[in-house]
């Protein structure tokens, strides 16, 4: 599914083609037999990261990303710094909550994966927008 969403960076040598390759982790995760959702919020986060970071590269007006892994805080500048528009105020909190957990996934920590599955069920149309983006 999320392989299929980020189709357009498949194999592609930038930012956007490391989204994809995380999309088809992401995949991989939930066809497995993998209880712990901790890695699926790794790939979760880090496709969202690097999909953000591609945007402001090709997109922004400065045509460059800062360094923060922080998801709420390269959405904000995405909106500020090029044509791209959403409610940041609905995702932020979720965003946030995306990040963190990536952080408990780096120091194998569990995380309660149905908060993280209602997050997730939350930011899903936000990458619909990011890809559908992309493509104007």
């Amino acid at each position: 599914m999320y392989a299929e969403k980020l189709k357009q960076f498949e194999n592609v040598e930038n930012l956007g083609g490391k989204a994809w390759e995380h999309a088809v982790m992401i995949d991989f995760a939930e066809k497995s037999d993998i209880e712990d959702c901790a890695m699926h919020c790794f790939h979760y986060q880090q496709l969202f990261e690097l999909l953000l970071k591609h945007l402001l590269e090709i997109k922004s007006k400065f045509g460059a990303y800062p360094r923060t892994h922080k998801l709420n805080k390269l959405l904000e500048q995405l909106v500020e710094q090029s044509d791209f528009k959403t409610d940041i105020d609905k995702y932020e909190s979720h965003l946030t909550a995306i990040t963190v957990c990536a952080e408990a996934y780096r120091y194998n920590f569990l995380i309660d994966c149905k908060v993280y599955r209602k997050d997730v069920a939350i930011l899903n149309p936000l990458l619909d927008e990011l890809v559908e983006f992309a493509n104007i």
